[in-house]
């Protein structure tokens, strides 16, 4: 559920016209295309299958250099929509030093149609605990995991940033679009979050964090509520992730958290994205 412009014209996988799915192959031939030329900048070796990001506006491989094992991601994006923190936030979450995520090591930008960003990054062990966002499947995680997770979420929190995940604009405009005026979307607590806490930016089984485009200030509770509501289709999980996280979730600010994350992702529903979590959400909604 990552704070990025949803205006970019970018080809969605999930389009069904012959035609558009034309223009979808060769937009992702065209992004491999961007990530051989930032390979080639950095003198690196492609040594997997490329991975295409959301909506197909990124593409990441691991790539090797002198033995070195490490990750390639390219960002392509319309350049109005540049000046965003997105675009500068796996670089400036190098500050979490003593946290488990990828470390950039270098930057390099060019224009070509689009503006393109390849982010050479330090290669995390494990693999993603899901391929989508949402979990569909059980899994299998040791305690050491959601420990790391809660220790990772509270130092995240207490982060000092000018950065910006969600202000009070957008945390009204979501809630009162997809749920209605009858209740007081005021957010009383604020924390620095991940913004895009979701099972596919999940590594195991040895914890790590991907993708920190969106961290910033947000709702105190946002994350364990993205978590949550990503997990709606796997009970068991659903369960553990609400008792990891269940002082936060129960209190005022983590309630209305639940109720601002649900709408974003109903917003997302409306788009033709994982409609099979609409029902489990709107059930969830109800409990709250």
């Amino acid at each position: 559920m990552s704070h990025q412009p949803d205006h970019s014209p970018v080809p969605g996988s999930h389009t069904l016209s012959p035609h558009l799915s034309d223009i979808n192959a060769q937009f992702r031939k065209w992004m491999r295309g961007n990530l051989d030329r930032a390979a080639q900048h950095f003198k690196l070796t492609i040594t997997g299958q490329p991975r295409l990001g959301w909506q197909d506006r990124s593409i990441s491989a691991p790539a090797r250099s002198a033995g070195e094992q490490l990750w390639l991601r390219v960002v392509s994006e319309e350049k109005q929509w540049i000046e965003g923190e997105f675009w500068t936030g796996n670089l400036e979450a190098n500050a979490f030093a003593t946290l488990s995520k990828p470390r950039v090591i270098d930057v390099v930008e060019w224009e070509h149609g689009r503006q393109q960003r390849a982010e050479l990054m330090t290669l995390m062990p494990g693999s993603p605990c899901s391929r989508t966002d949402v979990l569909r499947h059980a899994i299998d995680l040791p305690d050491e995991w959601w420990s790391e997770l809660r220790r990772t979420s509270d130092a995240l929190a207490t982060m000092p940033t000018n950065r910006v995940n969600a202000d009070q604009a957008l945390v009204t405009g979501r809630t009162q679009q997809q749920l209605g005026s009858w209740m007081n979307p005021v957010v009383r607590h604020w924390e620095t979050v991940h913004g895009d806490l979701h099972w596919a930016n999940l590594m195991g089984p040895e914890f790590s964090l991907l993708d920190w485009e969106s961290w910033g200030r947000g709702p105190a509770g946002t994350d364990a509520a993205t978590l949550l509501s990503y997990s709606l289709l796997v009970p068991q999980v659903a369960e553990r992730v609400r008792s990891t996280f269940a002082d936060v979730l129960a209190t005022d600010a983590g309630v209305l958290a639940q109720f601002y994350v649900a709408a974003r992702l109903l917003h997302r529903i409306d788009r033709g994205h994982h409609p099979d979590l609409a029902a489990p959400l709107r059930k969830h909604l109800d409990t709250l």
